[in-house]
């Protein structure tokens, strides 16, 4: 055998090694794709769970019941009327990625409790299990792998799924930030906080 031939056969095995090698690597790139999506999808879930230096659980954690219709100084409303609005919020994100009927509330009447209302022990419990059961709703939605984060809602394609999402996540946040401040302003948390 000629020292081309034997050359050539040598370049020709080494290609067909390198396209085996390489073979596996394009299959690779969806998994890692997969893992991509699954990060981002875990990152949303967390997003709407709350934030993590203060949940919504810690805020709400031993609120004393006698000012649960104390108006803090200098504000309209009370911790109640402030998670009465939380829930109905979400709430109305839930319905509106899962009712195809959904009816968009007035603002701002339908999103708050009348001002003067007031509440009992039961109903601030209801309050916070229903947002709590609202919550795990959404978290499932953006666990689901089934239901693509980017996908326009089938009755209302102008938005999308991790539209809604991000909302829920950025109002309650936000909320969460501000019943964390009033009750640092009406003297509501428990002693071992207060430092």
């Amino acid at each position: 055998m000629s020292r081309a031939k034997s050359g050539t056969r040598r370049r020709s095995a080494k290609k067909k090694a390198r396209a085996k090698k390489a073979a596996p690597a394009k299959k690779a790139a969806p998994a890692r794709e997969a893992g991509a999506k699954d990060a981002v999808r875990t990152e949303v879930r967390a997003l709407v769970h709350g934030p993590s230096y203060m949940t919504f659980e810690d805020t709400v954690a031993d609120f004393p019941m006698q000012h649960i219709n104390t108006r803090p100084p200098h504000v309209s409303y009370t911790p109640w009327h402030l998670l009465e609005h939380m829930r109905i919020a979400q709430r109305d994100i839930l319905e509106y990625i899962e009712d195809r009927n959904y009816r968009l509330p007035n603002w701002p009447d339908d999103y708050w409790p009348k001002p003067d209302a007031q509440a009992d022990e039961a109903m601030w419990k209801k309050t916070v299990a229903d947002f709590l059961q609202d919550r795990a709703a959404l978290e499932k939605i953006a666990a689901n792998p089934k239901v693509a984060l980017g996908s326009a809602l089938p009755y209302a394609r102008q938005h999308t799924l991790i539209r809604e999402l991000l909302i829920v996540s950025e109002h309650n946040t936000y909320h969460i930030g501000e019943f964390a401040i009033l009750r640092q302003v009406m003297g509501t948390w428990p002693a071992r906080r207060r430092s």
